[in-house]
């Protein structure tokens, strides 16, 4: 076998495995797509059934942050009203 069929053989072998990762990229992207859009369906669901989408998502959102930050965040924001008088 030549070095030019190495290199050919290498250099096959090499694009064959960057088509996989670009067509696995591009196939999580799609999932990733299809998930946005079955999150919008459950929250069109939502408000047809009268619930606030914009509470919702806050409400995922907190339950997505750590618990410990969070109570700080609420303390420190229940601490700021009081100095405003706004409690």
């Amino acid at each position: 076998m030549s070095d030019a069929d190495v290199t050919d053989s290498s250099y096959h072998v090499t694009a064959d495995e960057l088509r996989q990762f670009i067509e696995r990229y591009e196939r999580l992207d799609q999932e990733k797509k299809d998930i946005a859009e079955a999150q919008k369906e459950v929250m069109a669901e939502a408000k047809g059934r009268g619930y606030d989408t914009k509470v919702m998502r806050k409400v995922i959102a907190l339950r997505k942050r750590d618990k410990n930050d969070l109570a700080e965040e609420e303390a420190m924001l229940e601490m700021y009203m009081e100095a405003l008088g706004m409690t």
